[in-house]
């Protein structure tokens, strides 16, 4: 069905044209006003030099075709938006000004029309019937106007601002990979400028990915999202950075203007109570160049880790977690984690096998032995009864056939490697 024009009647129609031709006749005028209100309400437009010449054209060009339209009677949906102001929606775009403030801008060029229009209409002499079907006609004319205009723009922004930041994220994802891997000293003022990143603060690198690989939709965007959200609850100092690793891994800096001892944990807080949570892994918190590198590394080896465990679900699994440092090291990789299940058959014997019954005695001995050999000690971690502990100690080392003694470092870096790996490097049961 076709949008309503104007109300219908021929007289109402001459008179919104007299008015429409009456404003166009002042069409700089008008411009100016609208021009000047922009500026003071909405500071975002004011940014940028380049935006503030863009904006009076596309007021301009706006005005002209709006009322035109209103002189001619011409049906909304016919009206295209001007180029200069489909121009300037791409130049917000650009420059990161939201999106709001666009549209804001269309609402407050509408009320100030309005404004003018009504101004026009108590000048004339209309009679007072008439005035009043002339005021619903041309308002509703031009409210379908402003909607019809902020559609199309706005959907130039939205494709213009997706291009802008693929384009942006793709340049700063190589500034940062050649950061990452820079063997020489690098002017680090000038890749903060470049990345956009303070390189000289105290940073916690990230490794965010979604743990299903079956799932289909805007991953990048979910974990950019995601680590945003992350940042603001962990305290970070300023935006945090996101690059992308691939279709569904994201890596992550949160920024902080001096060391803080619990941002793993909010972190881990963070993540852990998110019902929609991807997969974390952090690295420790370290400053400036070095640091920024060796925290990304530390979060690169604790996914490792949470890969090649193969753990169901999403996960959350930090450098700092007793003994992972050590466990990557022993696995890094697939083949290195073949060899390490062979010496982990060999080092606990049956105990290795995968099944429930090992798996508690391997947890209740590799918990007693980072305990000091204290039963009691680890009765409280496991918050079992003393007896239960000290029996399944007794079955684990019955199992590995052997008693521990001189061997006791092996038997412990087994355990761990089973306590981080799991059925990756251990014997079908």
């Amino acid at each position: 069905m076709e949008k309503p024009r104007l109300a219908s009647g021929v007289e109402v129609k001459h008179y919104a044209a007299e008015v429409a031709t009456r404003l166009h006749e002042r069409l700089s005028a008008v411009t100016a006003e609208i021009n000047r209100a922009l500026e003071e309400q909405i500071p975002d437009l004011r940014r940028d030099p380049r935006i503030l010449e863009l904006l009076w054209p596309s007021i301009k060009d706006n005005v002209d075709t709006m009322l035109q339209a209103l002189r001619y009677d011409i049906p909304v949906e016919r009206v295209e938006a001007p180029t200069t102001a489909l121009d300037y929606a791409r130049r917000l775009a650009q420059h990161g000004v939201p999106v709001h403030a666009l549209v804001r801008a269309y609402r407050l060029g509408q009320r100030r029309i309005n404004e003018l229009i009504f101004a026009e209409l108590r000048a004339a002499d209309i009679p007072d019937a008439t005035r009043v079907a002339l005021i619903e006609a041309m308002s509703a004319a031009i409210f379908e106007y402003i909607d019809w205009m902020s559609q199309q723009v706005v959907t130039v922004y939205e494709d213009e601002r997706e291009r802008w930041l693929e384009a942006q994220n793709s340049l700063r994802g190589v500034r940062v990979r050649e950061i990452l891997v820079a063997a020489k000293a690098i002017d680090v003022d000038a890749a903060t400028t470049s990345i956009r990143y303070p390189l000289r603060w105290h940073h916690v690198a990230l490794v965010i990915w979604n743990p299903d690989q079956a799932a289909d939709g805007d991953e990048l965007a979910w974990l950019q999202s995601f680590l945003r959200e992350l940042a603001d609850a962990a305290g970070a100092d300023a935006s945090p950075l996101f690059v992308a690793a691939d279709r569904s891994c994201g890596w992550g800096w949160l920024p902080f203007r001096a060391a803080a001892e619990d941002v793993v944990a909010r972190v881990r807080q963070f993540a852990v109570n998110r019902r929609d949570s991807p997969s974390v892994a952090i690295g420790t918190m370290a400053n400036g160049v070095d640091g920024f590198r060796r925290s990304h590394r530390e979060a690169q080896g604790a996914r490792g880790v949470a890969i090649l465990g193969n753990r169901s679900g999403p996960s959350v699994i930090a450098a700092s977690d007793p003994g992972l440092s050590i466990a990557a090291r022993l696995g890094g990789s697939p083949s290195s984690v073949a060899g390490t299940r062979d010496w982990v058959a060999r080092v606990l014997g049956d105990l290795a096998c995968d099944d429930e019954n090992d798996a508690r005695l391997r947890e209740t001995l590799r918990v007693y032995l980072s305990c000091g050999s204290s039963y009691k000690q680890a009765a409280e971690q496991l918050n079992m009864h003393f007896n239960s502990v000290k029996y399944r100690v007794g079955r684990a080392v019955a199992r590995r056939g052997r008693e521990i003694g001189s061997d006791r470092l092996e038997v412990e870096l087994a355990l761990l490697a089973c306590h981080w790996y799991g059925s990756a490097v251990l014997q079908p049961s």
